[in-house]
């Protein structure tokens, strides 16, 4: 039995040796039957396993035919093992984060799901193209595959996109402060004008904040950050904007002005507290409202302008009496004033201030005429000479003519200049003299040397143009005495007897 089994063995190994698989065996060399069916089962492994690799990598170029390899990401999305189909239900657990900031500042998050928005595939064309390109024949030698930039092929609904932005917490009344402009402040007593910062706000942009979404979702973000996007209402003027600080400047520098106008005793300051009232601005620019200025101005000159006013005066015969008439007195030049304080006050100057006068007094306060002066009185035909506050000189005159209608005006006036060796023409007369010293007019003070005698009553049949004609002695000590300036106060007083 043995042996049979033996020649069976022989036979197959001689069939083997035939087929050239093994080297030569000596067919009378005795095989264990129970090796034999080892080996055959130890050869049969490598095929078996050859022939299952074969088929799991033709069910791999199959499968993946129609699915994306293991490790693909498309834009964002991982569509491992995905078909092209799949990838739209994949959009089913897209959320959109929305971080947003309360009116403190304070940051928070919504989030915006795919059914809020309408997310949806418009083509599959390019996930076609890009499956095609991945070529399933070499499946196993992928690597993780990952498709950046933007998709083209995503969608979302534009009415649920703005109906969910309408939604956002931002977007609500009582949610939001709305974006101020940095500004200006109103003048504060003794400080100027300030730049009051802007203030940002969270008021969202709704136009920009609806394309952010969109962009977003078709883009396949997860997030969306409205204030690194840039998505809120911001102020046009800054704190730090060069107008507004340049205008604040100009502002500041106008109500620096501090000025001090002396009248005498009393003082008028102009500073800012004063000057804000008469500046704006109009069109980026200070505008400085003249017409106040003016206004000030006329101000100063009604109360402290003595030109044309009626003034007490004692006379050196004893009695007070009010002259009026003559233009004697402080005059200002409004106009010229207004000019130059307009021009002061643009350039924030600082100090005391004089204004500018067509005329002046001897001094501020009552008398102005101060206490060097003439005194004529044209009843009695007298002059007196008084400088600093003495009695210099007393003379008798001869006035206007009354009764041909040259009657010597009263009234308070000033010696226009004076001059020696003048001739004084008239309509009807050419006369020199040796002083002469007009006040109102033509009319003035002058030696008389052709006359005789003076005083009395010669001036009402016999008197001169209107000039006050002086004994050529007299004419040279009151020359010599006054200048241009001095006050000549002449008035109508009947007195029986002359003061002491």
């Amino acid at each position: 039995m043995k042996k049979k089994k033996t020649d069976e063995l022989n036979n197959e190994a001689a069939t083997i040796e035939q087929a050239g698989m093994i080297p030569d065996i000596p067919l009378d060399i005795p095989v264990n039957t129970n090796k034999g069916k080892i080996l055959k089962k130890i050869l049969l492994i490598p095929g078996f396993l050859c022939l299952v690799t074969v088929i799991a990598y033709l069910a791999g170029v199959v499968y993946y035919q129609s699915h994306f390899f293991e490790g693909t990401n498309i834009y964002g999305t991982d569509v491992s093992k995905m078909k092209v189909e799949d990838f739209e239900k994949g959009l089913e657990d897209y959320s959109l984060t929305i971080v947003q900031k309360d009116v403190n500042g304070e940051k928070f998050e919504e989030t915006l799901f795919s059914s809020d928005l309408g997310i949806s595939v418009s083509s599959t064309d390019e996930l076609t193209k890009i499956m095609k390109e991945q070529n399933a024949w070499r499946w196993p030698l992928h690597h993780n595959a990952i498709y950046a930039g933007r998709p083209t092929f995503i969608a979302c609904n534009p009415d649920k996109v703005e109906e969910a932005v309408n939604g956002l917490r931002n977007m609500q009344k009582g949610e939001f402060i709305k974006p101020q402009n940095a500004y200006i402040s109103d003048y504060k007593k003794g400080q100027g004008y300030e730049i009051v910062s802007e203030v940002n706000g969270n008021r969202l942009n709704k136009k920009a904040v609806i394309e952010a979404v969109k962009n977003a979702v078709t883009g396949l973000s997860s997030e969306l950050d409205c204030e690194e996007a840039g998505l809120y209402k911001r102020p046009r003027v800054l704190s730090d904007n060069k107008k507004l600080n340049k205008l604040a400047d100009k502002l500041n520098k106008y109500t620096s002005t501090n000025l001090t106008y002396e009248f005498g005793d009393n003082t008028e300051v102009l500073n800012g507290d004063t000057v804000n009232k008469w500046i704006s601005v109009k069109k980026d620019k200070v505008i400085l409202d003249e017409d106040k200025v003016a206004d000030f101005v006329a101000s100063l000159r009604k109360k402290y302008d003595t030109i044309f006013r009626s003034r007490e005066f004692k006379t050196s015969y004893g009695p007070t009496i009010t002259i009026t008439g003559g233009d004697y007195g402080w005059w200002m030049n409004t106009a010229q004033e207004t000019k130059e304080l307009s021009k002061l006050i643009k350039n924030g100057e600082q100090g005391s201030r004089t204004p500018c006068y067509y005329q002046t007094a001897d001094r501020y306060g009552s008398p102005d005429y101060g206490d060097t002066y003439i005194e004529i009185n044209l009843t009695e035909q007298h002059v007196f000479l008084y400088k600093d506050g003495e009695l210099v000189l007393e003379t008798d005159c001869v006035s206007g003519n009354s009764a041909r209608g040259f009657d010597t005006p009263a009234g308070v006036y000033g010696i226009t200049y004076k001059q020696r060796d003048a001739t004084l023409n008239g309509e009807n007369y050419s006369t020199p003299v040796s002083y002469w010293m007009p006040f109102n007019m033509n009319i003035g003070l002058h030696d008389a040397d052709w006359r005789t005698s003076f005083g009395g009553q010669i001036y009402k049949t016999s008197g001169s143009h209107g000039c006050v004609n002086l004994p050529p002695d007299a004419a040279r000590r009151i020359y010599e005495v006054i200048q241009t300036g001095t006050p000549v106060i002449c008035y109508h007083l009947s007195v029986s007897q002359k003061a002491a």
